[in-house]
């Protein structure tokens, strides 16, 4: 469910807002720190104090509104957190792709010097050729799963944007069924550092 601060709380149950406060504090109510305000569940405060019943059926809508429009800006967040992480998952694949291409080429310039400057005997050389053999073979199976992570993370990527993309809009539904409520506004403009 979504987090409120104390005063929606408060205008939530009925309560007073340092009734609200008091509670987080002594414990009652279970609350996480945002920066530098303490956000209360509203299933916290149903448990504890139980919400205030309106009769005004327009101000039930206007809190579900409200409610809905948060958890799908808290969906939206954590979906965004989720693709910054892929996108650095990828880049370091993609460094990690380079510093083996790097290796192999270092490791064929050194069996080439080896091969062509040496008078070893012709086991040495098979043995080189077969240590070549390996790291190339070690190589393209790294690019290969290196190649797959990069694919799965694009695809990761593409089904967290359109879930991005089809959130927004149900979002933007919620914040247009109520446009005409100053209150629930200004709460929202007061949420989102504005007011």
């Amino acid at each position: 469910m979504a987090k409120v601060s104390a005063q929606r709380a408060a205008e939530l149950t009925g309560k007073s807002k340092s009734t609200i406060q008091r509670a987080m504090k002594q414990g009652k109510l279970s609350c996480d720190n945002d920066g530098n305000r303490r956000l209360v569940d509203v299933s916290e405060l149903e448990r504890v104090y139980g919400l205030v019943q309106t009769e005004d059926k327009a101000s039930a809508k206007k809190t579900d509104v409200v409610l809905k429009e948060a958890e799908y800006m808290l969906e939206i967040e954590k979906l965004k957190m989720q693709i910054k992480m892929l996108e650095t998952q990828l880049d370091d694949t993609k460094d990690q792709i380079l510093d083996l291409k790097a290796q192999r080429d270092q490791w064929q310039k050194q069996a080439s010097q080896v091969l062509l400057t040496s008078q070893q005997t012709q086991e040495q050389s098979k043995t080189l050729q077969q240590e070549l053999d390996m790291r190339r073979r070690r190589d393209a199976m790294m690019r290969k799963q290196a190649e797959e992570k990069r694919k799965a993370f694009e695809a990761k990527k593409a089904a967290m944007q359109r879930r991005v993309q089809t959130i927004e809009p149900q979002n933007e539904n919620v914040k247009s069924e109520d446009t005409t409520s100053g209150q629930m506004n200004s709460f929202w403009g007061k949420l989102r550092g504005r007011g």
